[in-house]
């Protein structure tokens, strides 16, 4: 059982990393002489940045990605810390109920970034607000690291489901 309590934290410990490394790295979406996240464009070359701001056309959809990030990763920390909390709580042969849907919630939410990023990079990036042109570019690690969270919560929202408190 300690074995299983050890397996599940580690678990969830690491999708709050993964949740924390695709919200704040630059890396979305790069390219030979860009990267780009959901908070800035940095240029390699002359090794600048510049923050997104409403002056951007598409900047509703990149507050959108934003904001269901953050919340993601919000909802995955409150459930691990609900979960700590119903591993004293509960009592023997109860399920973790709350911290499941909390963490479904915050696979919702960092779904909902990943889907409208994909949908919307066309448009993110073929903007001329840009000081370079990025639409030549591809989706980053951070990108790739979202989807993979994204099927982390998953899974440990489905096991807090289905996992009941023992001796």
């Amino acid at each position: 059982m300690l074995i299983l309590l050890a397996f599940i934290i580690v678990f969830h410990i690491t999708s709050a990393a993964l949740l924390f490394i695709s919200t704040i790295d630059n890396a979305w979406w790069v390219g030979d002489n860009f990267s780009t996240d959901v908070w800035r464009m940095c240029s390699t070359n002359t090794s600048t940045c510049m923050a997104l701001t409403d002056q951007f056309r598409e900047y509703q959809s990149i507050q959108a990605v934003q904001a269901t990030m953050i919340l993601s990763t919000i909802f995955c920390c409150v459930a691990f810390l609900v979960f700590i909390l119903q591993l004293f709580r509960l009592k023997q042969g109860e399920r973790f109920v709350l911290t499941s849907i909390i963490q479904l919630l915050s696979c919702l939410c960092v779904m909902i970034a990943a889907s409208i990023y994909t949908d919307r990079h066309e448009e993110l990036h073929k903007s001329h607000d840009y000081s370079v042109d990025v639409s030549e570019g591809q989706y980053g690690y951070s990108f790739v690291l979202a989807w993979i969270a994204f099927a982390f919560t998953l899974i440990s929202g489905v096991m807090y489901l289905v996992l009941r408190k023992r001796k």
